[in-house]
């Protein structure tokens, strides 16, 4: 099922239309392709139509992520956000197992049913399926957006951190907004984002946060969220669930985005060494690629332990936690990193975990769910709740769920206050 291609010609006066997976990482990611010469929109329109006009031109058994990425499209087309004569779409597709890697198809189809079949469609991935001749991929490019993924990253942790205690509600999200509009303009002058100048930025964004007025009198219960890569760091997906959990009096913590790109990456040593894969590839990767890639994560761990933060695991650490429950070879979907990060957040403090999963998503029924028990075993003091996410699910239910969990934390954290206050006596 061909699509139309996006040609050269196109990308001048063309649009391309990005679903906004993450609004931090993604809101500063955006300015390296326009550097390219590409023009682009971040899609923000997020009402119920989005999940009706993803389940009129999507098949209902399909995952959630892909209803809702091709119907927030659609949805978009229908409201005049875009131009479906002078607009190209954006759709990751990972190559792999999962059903992700049919997201491509779906929405050409979707674009056909829909009257749209002028729309060119790109593919998104490293691995050069459906090339288009108007957009390419460049070392440049990827340096460029690599460093908006940290960039993204270290916001959105030392955010969670901070926006529970801040004292001036609003201080946690202006910060944000301050250093998003300064890496966009470093972006737009094409300077002062890589090199020494990230380690500086980096730096300057830690002491910035670290310099908030905050309150840190009273423990608040602190939630880690894993699952299924979009819902995981999708409003639109997870039904505003950061919002939810702040409004419980909960601290957050979401697993840094650069950890399932090390993932991603890693996962084709383990397949060189497990089934002969491309042992060129392997060697390049562990010899060069991972360890560049390091740097990277070794910087933004550096600026965040710099005013005593919790930073990220590293690949290496994650690789570790889930070798000690799940084989490192199970790759499907997010695979074993699932496991890695519950295993992170028990460890930093953050044993009370919501897993976000599509429903009926295997990966995340056998890498999250399946290894409540063992976790459990190994960890007796986490409270970990899978919640299912769908059209057919109703946020309220949801929400239910999840107060049961936090009703559980609040009550562990009150035993914790009590003992303390009796030893002091003592």
């Amino acid at each position: 099922m061909p699509s139309v291609p996006f040609t050269k010609e196109m990308k001048k006066d063309y649009t391309i239309v990005i679903p906004n997976m993450s609004p931090i990482h993604f809101n500063v990611m955006k300015r390296p392709f326009e550097l390219h010469g590409y023009r682009i929109i971040l899609l923000e329109n997020s009402s119920h139509t989005v999940i009706e006009e993803g389940l009129k031109y999507v098949h209902n058994d399909m995952c959630y992520p892909a209803l809702l990425v091709i119907g927030q499209m659609l949805d978009a087309i229908h409201r005049g956000i875009c131009d479906p004569d002078k607009c190209a779409l954006v759709i990751s597709q990972t190559g792999g197992g999962c059903r992700a890697s049919n997201y491509y198809f779906l929405l050409i189809k979707a674009l056909e049913r829909a009257g749209y079949p002028q729309i060119p469609v790109i593919s998104l991935n490293l691995k050069g399926m459906n090339k288009n001749p108007g957009f390419t991929i460049t070392a440049s490019m990827l340096a460029q957006a690599l460093s908006g993924l940290i960039y993204g990253d270290m916001l959105m942790m030392l955010s969670h951190q901070v926006r529970p205690y801040e004292v001036n509600k609003g201080d946690t999200d202006r910060m944000i907004e301050k250093w998003t509009e300064y890496i966009d303009s470093c972006y737009k002058n094409n300077r002062h984002y890589l090199g020494r100048w990230m380690k500086k930025n980096l730096y300057a964004m830690s002491d910035d946060f670290a310099s908030i007025k905050t309150d840190r009198s009273r423990k608040k219960v602190k939630v880690g969220i894993v699952g299924e890569i979009y819902l995981k760091y999708a409003p639109l997906g997870n039904n505003n669930l950061e919002d939810f959990l702040e409004g419980e009096d909960c601290e957050v913590m979401v697993p840094a985005l650069i950890g399932f790109v090390l993932y991603g990456f890693s996962n084709g040593i383990k397949d060189a060494e497990y089934y002969g894969h491309s042992a060129l590839y392997a060697f390049i990767m562990k010899n060069f690629g991972m360890p560049f890639l390091a740097r990277y994560e070794h910087l933004l761990e550096k600026a965040i332990v710099r005013n005593g933060f919790i930073p990220p695991a590293t690949i290496k650490e994650l690789q570790g936690y889930a070798s000690e429950i799940i084989d490192t070879g199970c790759k499907m979907g997010e695979g074993w990193l699932l496991t890695a990060e519950m295993v992170e957040l028990i460890k930093k403090g953050y044993s009370n975990i919501i897993t976000t999963q599509p429903f009926g998503c295997l990966p995340n029924h056998i890498c999250a769910k399946g290894m409540i028990r063992p976790l459990k075993e190994r960890y007796p003091e986490s409270n970990i709740v899978p919640i299912d996410y769908d059209p057919s699910q109703s946020r309220v239910n949801q929400e239910n769920r999840i107060k049961l969990m936090l009703a559980v934390a609040r009550e562990r954290l009150d035993n914790e206050k009590t003992e303390s206050e009796n030893s002091q006596a003592n």
